[in-house]
């Protein structure tokens, strides 16, 4: 079991390694999809849809920070949303095609880092079973383990968006990156 890839869940973790390895594995295996674009490569669209790598990678970049620095640890929006606006719906989408690629795999990158570091927190206030600072319509909070499957959920339902618009875009199919890495 030594020669597993880093993003692949333990075969024999606790729950919150298992909850976060699900993710990480969802997490990598979008931005694998995602990866080594150009502008062109990043807002190519297929079928009938206007769903694009570019708008992929900038909707999950917002979602990681709303999830984890607002609605899990209560925090404010990073300042590299300041200028976003996250009041018109879907504004991240159709953005994304103004970004030059180097800015949306950074976007994405530094929200992920964001996320990972609010683990430690995490765990520090009571894991997955401790409440979320967000607060629900009755007054309750969710606790932090429906959130971080709402973003597994969340990877998931796009990751398999990418798929379909990277093998359109260059062929590109499989379901994890090279492994090991230095081999890719």
């Amino acid at each position: 079991m030594a020669d597993l890839p880093p993003w692949e869940p333990p075969f024999d973790g606790d729950e919150i390694r298992a909850v976060f390895g699900a993710l990480a594995r969802q997490r990598t295996t979008f931005r694998w999809k995602c990866a080594d674009l150009d502008a062109a490569g990043l807002a190519s669209t297929t079928a009938a849809s206007q769903l694009t790598l570019g708008g992929l990678l900038k909707h999950l970049a917002l979602i990681e920070d709303v999830y984890f620095q607002v609605k899990i640890l209560g925090n404010a929006m990073p300042s590299a949303w300041d200028a976003a606006a996250r009041d018109v719906d879907g504004w991240e989408f159709s953005s994304a095609a103004e970004d030059p690629p180097d800015a949306l795999y950074a976007l994405w990158d530094s929200s992920v880092e964001r996320s990972r570091a609010a683990v430690a927190e995490i765990e520090a206030r009571g894991g997955l079973d401790a409440p979320a600072a967000q607060t629900m319509p009755d007054g309750g909070h969710p606790n932090v383990r429906r959130l971080v499957l709402d973003l597994v959920e969340e990877y998931g339902r796009h990751t398999g968006h990418a798929d379909l618009i990277r093998e359109a875009v260059d062929g590109r199919t499989g379901e994890d990156p090279p492994w090991p890495a230095e081999q890719a």
